[in-house]
């Protein structure tokens, strides 16, 4: 089999639009309900500023990119040369774990359909579920 390229973190029940979200919404939506301990909003708000300080948020460059109506189901997947990102989603799975939110961690050399790129991570369009192991 061939080396995986990408590697994507997300959830195992589909979210409202379809789609299996991925481990910062999940994380995003926990804080955003209130159910976030003081130490856990600490490290989802460092860990985010963290994140949007040293790399580009696809929504920031291109605005459409997650719109449900222009990309429906589009989700991002890391570059598995993003070793330094990757590293930190283990975090993200313990914060998950903790409130009974199951993650899956997915690899593949074709996510599907490219509609953002950068030099980190793509955003694609599936064309179908991903062949991963």
């Amino acid at each position: 089999m061939d080396q995986a390229l990408y590697v994507r973190f997300q959830g195992t029940e589909r979210h409202e639009r379809g789609h299996y979200p991925g481990v910062f919404i999940l994380a995003n939506e926990l804080a955003a309900q209130g159910r976030l301990t003081e130490e856990q909003y600490r490290f989802w708000r460092s860990n985010n500023d963290w994140y949007d300080t040293n790399y580009p948020n696809p929504s920031h460059v291109d605005a459409r990119v997650y719109d449900p109506e222009v990309h429906p189901g589009a989700v991002a997947w890391f570059k598995s040369s993003a070793v330094e990102l990757t590293s930190r989603v283990d975090g993200y799975l313990e914060l998950l774990a903790a409130h009974g939110v199951e993650c899956q961690r997915l690899e593949t050399t074709n996510p599907g359909h490219v509609i953002y790129e950068d030099d980190y991570q793509v955003v694609v369009m599936p064309e179908t579920e991903p062949n991963h192991s």
